[in-house]
């Protein structure tokens, strides 16, 4: 059995791709799978270090703007896609693959593409609830598509009927213990409110959750885990000048990365992130009451349809980036936590809509498009 994979450009778009692999190759041990990527995006360090070999393509995406700078990107992007045909088909020749999937990223076109133009069986998985563009045009030439929402459904016309398999989540998220998390991170018996704005951080929510946690600082009824992001550097010392010293406050941890991610979210009472495909998959998984902030800076607003999928069956509130500051997300903390029947109702929700065995399902229908 041969696999090809194409995925890249953001970890949402590798890592679960990096899931399926591991799953298929614990199924099918003899199985050959080759990734196929970019050499200067985060597949070239992880896929290999994963174990997997990595072939790779030059390719980009289009600028939406028309200043002399997007022009001149869009140019070298168009003369990209049409050196990567005779790349991708080099591949496809040496590698030989009996299926091939793609997982999302500007890779994913030209690689899925030409190889359901040469008959092999082909299939995409789109992660968010509004698909990119790559996967709409994707969608009516591949054999399977596999949807982490039902809302993307209506969004893209396929060759053949949708298939729901959610997005895969880590094993070790699925197998946590809250009280042990919460022994293990050293708080008290007060609910904690983990707050994460992914590795680079968002500007907008590390002001409202300083200017937050200012406001409250004489306040001790919750225990925070901030993780500011590598662009989140100056909260520690915005917070001590305005009289949170968070080196001495046994109920506040002031993080860049969250490396446990397990035992955090299993952890918290209350999650404050971005509405990213792989963070909502996580939350519904674990069953946890969110306030979700989706970003306004992503294709298509997809963040905002991601999160707007959880609201409208009441498993999160959604504070937008226009209205976020330390009073809007204090309001929502407050009325969230202050109402335990509403906080564990969103939870239940939330968890209603988990998919936990997604990784087991989309290898599945991989392999059983080889067996047709």
């Amino acid at each position: 059995m041969r696999v090809l994979i194409a995925a890249g450009g953001t970890g949402g778009h590798v890592n679960p791709a990096l899931a399926v692999a591991g799953e298929i190759k614990k199924k099918y041990p003899d199985a050959e799978i080759c990734f196929v990527g970019t050499a200067d995006r985060i597949e070239s360090k992880i896929v290999p270090a994963a174990g997997f070999p990595l072939k790779t393509i030059e390719i980009s995406g289009f600028k939406r703007g028309f200043s002399p700078a997007d022009i001149k990107a869009n140019v070298k992007t168009v003369v990209r896609l049409l050196k990567s045909s005779g790349s991708v088909k080099k591949i496809i020749n040496e590698f030989k693959p009996d299926v091939a999937v793609g997982f999302g990223g500007y890779v994913s076109g030209p690689v899925i593409r030409m190889a359901a133009k040469m008959g092999i069986p082909t299939a995409i998985h789109e992660q968010n609830a509004y698909p990119g563009v790559t996967n709409k045009a994707l969608a009516e030439k591949v054999d399977a598509v596999m949807l982490t929402v039902e809302e993307a459904k209506k969004l893209l016309t396929c060759k053949n009927e949708p298939i729901i398999t959610g997005l895969p989540v880590r094993g070790e998220l699925l197998e946590a213990d809250s009280e042990a998390s919460r022994k293990e991170l050293g708080f008290n018996e007060k609910p904690i409110i983990l707050c994460m704005g992914g590795s680079l951080g968002a500007k907008v929510v590390n002001k409202a959750m300083v200017d937050f946690l200012i406001a409250h600082k004489n306040d001790a009824d919750y225990n925070y885990i901030v993780s500011t992001g590598q662009n989140g550097l100056w909260v520690p010392d915005e917070l001590k000048e305005n009289g949170v010293d968070c080196d001495n406050a046994s109920n506040i941890q002031i993080r860049t990365y969250i490396d446990d991610m397990a035992r955090c979210l299993s952890a918290a009472d209350l999650v404050i992130c971005r509405a990213g495909a792989s963070s909502l998959s996580e939350i519904q998984a674990m069953g946890k009451p969110s306030i979700l902030i989706p970003s306004p800076n992503v294709t298509e607003n997809h963040q905002y349809h991601n999160a707007m999928a959880l609201v409208n069956r009441n498993a999160a509130v959604i504070i937008e980036d226009k209205d976020l500051n330390g009073e809007t997300l204090g309001k929502e903390i407050h009325r969230l936590m202050s109402d335990k029947k509403l906080l564990t109702e969103i939870g239940k929700n939330a968890k209603a809509m988990a998919v936990t065995d997604a990784t087991s399902r989309i290898s599945d229908i991989v392999v059983s498009l080889i067996k047709k």
